[in-house]
């Protein structure tokens, strides 16, 4: 993305003609003679001098035997005069994109890293059409809103609020993903297997927890990727396959370590139950609300099962060291149980503060 930015592309590129026409005064030839000696119609030799016609492959092989200059020097200046053209093309057309261009957050972009800093519309069209990989707004609005992708991207943001931050905090998990590896090819087994080993993390919580969690998935084929929030994408989670790869992203955006791992087990649940080509986004009105629920239930379940839930209630001691108790006989997290019972309206929320916090980024916009 950032070589693309910082190639230089000159304003204005001069057709191969004027070269054709100083290597014709040069020679002392006129147009006819050159015509007779290279075979072409005088037509022909008329509209390239006049930057009417491009020089073909055909011609510049002719044109070398004649002015001995190789024919891949014409090729080269028709080359770079056609791409000039289609360039100043495409620039003129960004005028008409400043609408699309102020709809997406770019100041976030810019702070967070993802993109350059830009000081005009020109340039903020540059670094949005490279960050998305599309070539004008009618092609992101076919890949994000129109799903013209649908074995690929079975998913359409035209139904929520905010499609424009939605689609930047996704393709920035795509871009992350590129750079992650994993062991292995993705194993269901493996990773159901996984699955305590998870729920033993979560309730020892040591300092690296977020890059052991990263390794565990990657150790069963999942992609694990942290992105941080955009103002108006307020998404926990989200899942997907990637390249036949199945990859959780999250923001961690509450900081609250119940609401972490929740997130998690969800995510790690759609990966499970549901199909490949489903994208499932967590917080925003999108998709199968069934499968949101089954995800939901596996995390809880996971998290704290409702046998134990139960147990709790029934005790209803919800002090500080009860909890603890609970906590370690259950093998989860004092956090879970406080946001559980908090859920469930069995505990103020002034107990908030007895809530771990999870920070996965140094900077955060919110």
């Amino acid at each position: 993305m950032a070589t693309i930015m910082n190639q230089y592309y000159p304003q204005s590129v001069t057709h191969p003609g004027l070269t054709l026409a100083e290597k014709l005064e040069e020679m002392g030839m006129g147009i006819k003679e050159f015509a007779i000696r290279t075979s072409k119609p005088e037509k022909t030799i008329n509209a390239v001098l006049k930057g009417e016609s491009s020089i073909t492959p055909d011609m510049s092989v002719s044109f070398e035997t004649v002015t001995k200059i190789p024919a891949h020097f014409w090729m080269n200046l028709q080359r770079q005069y056609d791409e000039s053209e289609a360039r100043n093309r495409i620039f003129e057309r960004m005028l008409s994109f400043s609408e699309w261009v102020s709809s997406f957050p770019v100041s976030a972009m810019v702070k967070l890293g993802w993109i350059s800093e830009c000081k005009t519309k020109e340039e903020k069209t540059v670094a949005l059409l490279s960050y998305f990989a599309v070539s004008t707004p009618e092609a992101w609005e076919d890949y994000y809103l129109n799903q013209q992708l649908k074995v690929a991207f079975r998913i359409s943001l035209s139904t929520t609020k905010e499609p424009y931050a939605i689609s930047t905090w996704l393709r920035q998990g795509e871009i992350q993903a590129a750079n992650v590896d994993v062991s292995c090819e993705y194993d269901e087994k493996s990773l159901k297997d996984k699955l305590p080993e998870m729920k033993r993390l979560m309730a020892e919580n040591p300092k690296n927890i977020s890059e052991q969690l990263r390794q565990i998935c990657a150790d069963c084929g999942v992609k694990l990727i942290y992105t941080p929030c955009l103002p108006k994408a307020p998404i926990s989670g989200s899942t997907r396959w990637i390249n036949g790869v199945p990859c959780i992203q999250l923001s961690g955006r509450s900081k609250r370590y119940d609401t972490f791992w929740f997130s998690f087990f969800h995510e790690i649940g759609h990966i499970l139950l549901h199909g490949r080509k489903d994208i499932f986004l967590e917080d925003i009105e999108y998709g199968d609300k069934q499968k949101e629920k089954e995800s939901d239930l596996f995390a809880s379940k996971w998290l704290l099962s409702q046998s134990e839930e139960d147990m709790i209630v029934r005790k209803g001691d919800f002090s500080w060291i009860a909890i603890q108790e609970y906590a370690k006989r259950f093998g989860t997290h004092p956090s879970v149980i406080i946001g559980r019972l908090q859920h469930k309206n069995m505990l103020r929320w002034q107990n908030s503060n007895l809530l771990e916090k999870v920070h996965l980024f140094e900077e955060e916009l919110y």
